[in-house]
Formats: C-alpha cells, structure tokens, sequence
C-alpha cells in the first residue's frame, strides 16, 4: 500500500532529477567535458537507487519492520517527536494564514523573483575558487641584458630567500632557454610547501610574505601563483590569468604595449603584472669593411667560422677511452663571454697564414633587438600575466581592465582579448544563465510529461527562486564568488528543492481524483501530511552537504562554493515553499479552470475555510 501510494512521487522526483544532469552532460568545451563524469555518475546513481526504492525497500520493510509500539518508546524518540509535534502544529497556524493571505504570498514569490534576478546581477563572477594545494609556481623575470652569469647570481639569491621561508619545504629551480618561449632573463621555480596540518600559514599567507622579501632583490621582480587541481585554458605565464595583444604591425605593438602594461600595474585590484614583450635585447653586430677585407684574402665566410670557434662550441673530435667517449667541443674561456669588447681580441687565420685582428677590418656596433617575438593565431603578440588581491573576483578584475584599455583608445590595428584562464572565464560566464535556464526546461519538459499537464510543473518549479535566493545570499555572507563550482550546486538545487513542490502536488491532485476533495482541502491536507517527509528530506540533504561547507584541508576551496550555496538554498528555501506553493497551486488551478471556461465554478470555492 505505501510503495503503491509513493511510487509515482520517487518516480517524479528521480525523473526530474535526472532531467536536470541533462544541460551538464550537453555543456561543450573544457567545463563540459570536465564535469562530464559527474553528472553521468549522479545520473546512474540517481537511477539506480529509484530501482531499488521501488522493489528492494519495499521489500525489506515487509521483512525487517516491526509493529509500532504503543509505549516503550526511549527518551531520544519521545523528545524528537515532541519537537516536530511542536513544528507540524505551528506550521499549521502559520499555513492557515498563509491561506487567508494568499495575494501577500503570491507578491512575496514575485518579489524572490526579482530579486533572484538582482542578486544573480550584482554578486561577483568568478571561474574556479584558487586552492591552497601547498604547492606554488614562481617566476623571476630580470633585465633583458643582463648576462647569463649575472642571472644566474640573482637566481640563486632570490631561490635562498624563498628556502629560508620557515614554511617552504623544497624549491627547485632553473634558468636558461628551455623551449616555450623562456629567454635567458627568467626562470622558474616550483615550491612545495610543508604538509598542510604542519603549516601556521596559507598559501596566500605565504605568498604575500615572500614578495615582501623579495622586493629587496634589485633587478629581479619574482611573480608567485598557487598550483591549481584544475587548470582550464592550458596558457603557461608568469600569473593565473593572461590578457593578450595582437597586431599586423609589430613596430606599433611594441609601442602600445607597454602603454597597457603600465596602466594594469596602476589598477589596485591587480597584482604581479608582467609582460611577455622582450624587444630590449642588446647585440653587437660585426660591420665589415669588405674592401679592406678583400685586400687581406679574407672572405665572410672566413670570419663567421671563426666567429663560431669561438662562441659557437663547434664539436671538434671525439675521445674515446675503454668505458665511454666524450665530444671535444672547441670554444674560449668563459671570462671571454662577459662583454663585446672580447670581439676586438679575435684574429683570423687569413690564407696566407697570417693572424689579422678582427678590428683591423670591421666595427662593432651595439644595438637592440628582441629576445623573443610571440605569436598567437600566426600574428605578433604580446600577453600580459596578471594575478588578484585576495578578496577581488576575477569577473570584476577582467571588466576593469576592459574599461581601462577601452579608455586608452587603442589603434583598430591592435586586437585585445583575454587568453588562457580567463578566455574560459568568459566563455564559462556567457554560458552560465543558458545552462540554469535549460535545466529549468528541461525539468519543465520531463514534469509536463508525467503530469499530463503544463499548470503543475509550474507550482512544482515555483520553488526555485527561493533557493536561488539563498544560494546567493550564502554565497554573499561567507564572501564567496559565484563560480562554476557554485553554479553546479544551484542546479542541484534544482535537483533537490523541487521534491518538496512534487510531494505537495502528487498528493493533493491524488485528493482530488479520488476522494473528490476540493483544490484548497486537497493542498491543505498534502502540506500536513507531506511535512515530515518534506523535512526529512531536506535534513538529509542538508547535513550531506554541510562537511563540503564546512571542510578544511588541502585543496577544500574547490569543493567550499557546493556545499555554501546547497546548504543556503536549502534552508531559505524550506522558510518560503511550504507556504507559497500551497499558494501558487490555489491560483494556477484557478486559472487552469479559466482556461477551460469555469471561472464561475471556481469563485465559490474559498481559499480555505475554517477548521
């Protein structure tokens, strides 16, 4: 009797559920394929548990339940059921007033309308909250004519001062060309810091900490970021997000770029910009008077081989002894390296045997160069690396810098546009309402469909909004952005919040069918009746998500924005749905009967009447 009596409400509720993982499984891009998993996991487990709640627990409970006893029950039993006694004899006072009231309950649904819309407006955007991982990726960025040596120096002095750090466990380090476009003027370093229990201090903390440090290093401005679980948009730079220029024209790149550059490192919600741009190179270039050249026998050819002799570690012979060979590699002694007045101290080996100076028949002239020219998409370019201070959302400091360059009027020949992280931060946030929006028709679709109807899937999914609302409002109080994490919690919401309006719904429509109630005395008596339940659910759903809001440890943050918009959503949710669906259920059948021409039947019949 009771499987019978619930199967069509689980079958409801799972239906819809699974309905709502739909727009997830169909999301395209890196997001879509990330939380793929995820929702064919929630989907399968989802499915999985309707089978056995419909043949294995009915089951169980003919086997395994015991008759209710009338007394014996222990002290826990009797206090609980005091304290919900208490709570379904209160709710019925305030839902018999909420009935008396109803247009004050219907302005109150449209007003969490609104201002759901508002706060969905106005909270800050963000991508994936940035996790203290213990571990943190740096890199060192010195003058673009500084020497290998001297790199070097500063290198091991700023690698000293981040092992000094009584929190960093282990720094390694490198500089030199590595491929990837790194030049001889950076380097970089990934720091693991101490296990996260035996740590006083955050990442963030130490973060913070170091770059005071550093700043007493002249010449070699290091930039931090924390290592990420999740990395979306595959670009490597000094910082987590990347604003790139491009442009035909790479003379007038060049000039633009620093222009923008200066006016990020000016804007207070950013920190650790740096440039890519490595156009103030040094080179010396030999000039060769040809005629003077010609008169000695000595060709360009000639002093390019001996130019190679000496700088280009040219392999000469190989060694071989009994357990391995070495290559005998042929260059100048490393104190030569150091500066360009070493060219004047070059003879070549002229054909008739005589060793001529290579200042006897050339210049050297010192200009500038570029280390390195970017591209994307086959165009020059130049991408700026930028980091947040701690407590400013990515979607306000990506409007700031559009606003700020949009206010230097760059030339039509200059495209910008943001890259790596936060090209995948727009692209998530455009996609963000489109996904809520087709969870909601999607839901609508799967509910219309079980109900054979188009009225009640609306006053099953009236009681949305209210969960919006405190998802939100959660999300505001503990300062938190609303991310993609955070956007998956409020469409499980839609999941879970739902099942209250479906358990009111399925039974007073069953009321109405079969014992001939009238839509007030049916949805009256389903309010009461469907209390506990309503409340057991949600309990269950509450306390499951509570350890995700209130976990700590080493990468939580990723997992924190799930479980503050489930549990808010939740509870401000349960405060508003047990009395506005009743409600919303009176007047959408109200105006179903209108539809069908039966406004006069309809007026006769009370809100509620008196008990």
């Amino acid at each position: 009797m009771g499987s019978r009596e619930i199967a069509f409400t689980v079958l409801s509720m799972s239906a819809s559920l699974v309905a709502v993982f739909i727009p997830i499984l169909l999301m395209g891009g890196m997001v879509g394929r990330l939380f793929r998993e995820f929702a064919v996991t929630l989907s399968v487990a989802v499915a999985i548990s309707l089978v056995l709640s419909l043949t294995t627990t009915p089951m169980m409970c003919a086997t395994l339940l015991k008759p209710e006893k009338t007394d014996g029950h222990g002290f826990l039993y009797r206090a609980s059921e005091r304290i919900f006694n208490g709570m379904r004899q209160r709710y019925d006072v305030t839902l018999r007033w909420a009935l008396r009231h109803p247009r004050f309950m219907l302005i109150l649904t449209l007003v969490t309308v609104l201002v759901n819309v508002g706060l969905f407006i106005v909270i800050p955007k963000g991508f994936f909250p940035e996790q203290d991982t213990g571990r943190l990726s740096a890199t060192i960025q010195a003058e673009q004519d500084i020497s290998f040596q001297a790199m070097k120096d500063k290198f091991t002095q700023v690698v000293d001062i981040i092992r000094s750090d009584p929190e960093v466990d282990y720094v390694a380090a490198f500089t030199g060309g590595g491929g990837g476009g790194t030049t001889t003027n950076t380097g970089r370093m990934f720091i693991t810091l101490k296990p996260f229990e035996h740590r006083k201090a955050t990442a963030g903390q130490v973060i913070a900490r170091l770059r005071r440090k550093l700043a007493q290093v002249p010449g070699a401005p290091t930039y931090f970021q924390p290592v990420q679980d999740l990395r979306i948009g595959g670009r490597i730079g000094a910082a987590l997000y990347q604003y790139t220029l491009q442009g035909d024209n790479l003379t007038e790149l060049n000039a633009w770029a620093p222009r923008v550059l200066q006016r990020m490192r000016c804007l207070p919600q950013l920190v650790d910009v740096s440039s890519d741009q490595q156009n103030k190179g040094l080179q010396a270039s030999v000039v060769i008077d040809r005629s003077t050249a010609s008169r000695l026998g000595i060709t360009p050819q000639l002093i390019d081989d001996t130019l190679y002799d000496a700088f280009g570690q040219r392999q000469v012979s190989i060694t071989y002894t009994l357990l391995n060979q070495y290559h005998v590699v042929m260059e100048v002694e490393p104190s030569f390296w150091q500066r360009p007045e070493t060219l004047r101290n070059i003879y070549v080996n002229s054909p008739t045997g005589a060793m001529v100076p290579l200042s006897a028949f050339a210049r050297f002239e010192r200009t500038s160069t570029s280390l390195a020219v970017n591209h994307q998409s086959q165009f020059p370019s130049v991408t700026i690396s930028f980091n947040l201070l701690p407590g400013v959302a990515l979607g306000d400091g990506v409007n700031t810098i559009k606003t700020a360059t949009q206010q230097m009027g760059l030339p039509s020949s200059i495209r910008s546009s943001f890259s790596g992280t936060a090209q995948a931060f727009q692209a998530s946030l455009a996609d963000e309402p489109l996904l809520i929006l087709a969870a909601l028709v999607t839901v609508y679709i799967v509910l219309g469909v079980l109900y054979e109807s188009y009225i009640h899937p609306i006053t099953i999914l009236s009681t949305l909004p209210s969960a919006g609302v405190g998802a939100v409002l959660a999300l505001l109080a503990f300062r938190t952005e609303l991310s993609v994490i955070a956007v998956i919690g409020i469409i499980l919401l839609i999941g879970i919040v739902k099942k209250n309006g479906i358990m009111m719904v399925d039974f007073a429509l069953e009321a109405e069918r079969k014992e001939g109630k009238s839509p007030v005395d049916a949805i009256y008596q389903a309010s009461l009746l469907r209390f506990r339940p309503i409340m057991m659910t949600t309990m269950a759903a509450l306390l499951g998500a509570l350890p995700l809001a209130l976990g700590r440890g080493v990468g939580s943050e990723l997992r924190r924005p799930l479980g503050i918009s489930i549990v808010g959503g939740l509870i401000f949710s349960q405060m508003l749905t047990l009395f506005t669906t009743p409600v919303i259920y009176l007047y959408l059948d109200r105006f179903r009967l209108w539809l069908k021409g039966k406004r006069g039947a309809h007026k006769t019949t009370p809100m509620i009447r008196e008990y």
